[in-house]
């Protein structure tokens, strides 16, 4: 089968011949139907934090399965599934207390570099991305890295849910617990920021402020239901917020994920508000606060992948994309082929594009 595979940071990637073992007693061998590109792709492609390589990156993708393993009883052929990096053992403590996205359990979450079930004819190991790899046109994954989802969802909408969308959701609803009469700042609105936008309004927000400094991806989060726009190139972003809010937010969702936006979010709160980190930092990077702020019963906290009960959370989004209550049609900019993944991840660069999709049907 065809992958893309990347040989060392801050290259191309390269579509090579790779292959799959069959599936062992837990996995599950699905063919590959959309897979999006994602912003955590292109951080470990520029080797903000280190990763085995070379690699098959890969993580957000919808798919059908093929065929299973001898101990699987969640899923069968031919179900129509959504991938998701939160792989859970569904016995630790996190998983029983209903914290599936804390679950490291190596048994199920492989560490990086110790799976084997990508293969190649080449001396060097061929590497497995967060237990998933979906810029191939099939995969062998965990059966708990998979949901079920109902046949007439379209599988390029169910793609989005798998990464960005989830986190944003659930950075709203399992996370922060957002809820009716809220204030709320979203800062950064690709598609996790969207997402949060979206599910802001849907908990009955009373103010969504959108933070971005491209005016299109603004218009587009108003679309989404954001009540306010905020351009940092207009003038200080917290300034802003706080004239807006006469105080400040309850809540304020760091999408991006660095040293300047946390510090933001945690500036523009109100009293007794709380700063939600969900954006992916790079390895290393530290935020400074005062200590004479936090007086103010302000809090700060992370987000993993929208604290998420993916099977929970994933066909409840499904519904309501279906009742056309969350838009997810917006976020798809572009479909290509595998073949033009660097083209893709080049818009990603350029701030050209919310998502750009590979669609496997697609004949080069």
């Amino acid at each position: 089968m065809k992958a893309a595979v990347l040989f060392e940071p801050n290259t191309p990637l390269q579509i090579e011949e790779v292959s799959l073992r069959k599936p062992r007693s837990r996995e599950v061998l699905l063919r590959t139907a959309y897979a999006g590109l994602c912003h955590t792709d292109l951080h470990f492609m520029e080797a903000q934090t280190p990763y085995p390589m070379p690699l098959v990156l890969g993580h957000e993708s919808s798919g059908i399965v093929e065929a299973v393993g001898s101990e699987v009883t969640y899923v069968q052929p031919g179900d129509h599934v959504v991938t998701c990096l939160s792989v859970f053992c569904g016995t630790c403590e996190y998983c029983t207390t209903g914290r599936p996205a804390l679950c490291f359990n190596e048994e199920a979450k492989l560490p990086p570099g110790k799976a084997d079930r990508l293969e190649w004819d080449r001396p060097e190991k061929v590497n497995t991305f967060m237990n998933l790899s979906s810029f191939a046109e099939a995969m062998l994954v965990h059966e708990n890295a998979l949901v079920k989802v109902r046949k007439d969802m379209p599988l390029d909408r169910a793609s989005l849910i798998g990464c960005a969308v989830m986190t944003g959701y659930g950075s709203v609803v399992n996370t922060a617990r957002i809820g009716p009469g809220d204030k709320v700042a979203v800062i950064a609105c690709g598609g996790v920021g969207m997402s949060a936008v979206s599910a802001a309004r849907i908990a009955g927000a009373e103010r969504v402020i959108a933070i971005d400094t491209s005016a299109e991806k603004l218009e587009i989060a108003k679309n989404l239901g954001a009540t306010d726009l905020v351009n940092p190139a207009d003038g200080d972003t917290v300034q802003q917020v706080l004239d807006l809010t006469d105080g400040g937010v309850d809540h304020a969702l760091d999408c991006l994920g660095s040293k300047r936006t946390a510090e933001d979010a945690f500036k523009m709160l109100a009293f007794d508000g709380t700063a939600t980190l969900v954006g992916l930092f790079k390895a290393g990077e530290t935020i400074e606060l005062t200590g004479a702020d936090f007086l103010r019963e302000r809090k700060i906290q992370g987000s993993l992948l929208g604290s998420n009960r993916f099977r929970v959370d994933m066909p409840r989004i499904v519904e309501l994309y279906m009742q056309g209550r969350m838009d997810l049609d917006v976020f798809v900019s572009q479909v290509i082929r595998l073949e033009e993944i660097n083209d893709g991840f080049q818009a990603m660069r350029e701030g050209r594009v919310l998502r750009s999709l590979i669609d496997f049907s697609a004949v080069a």
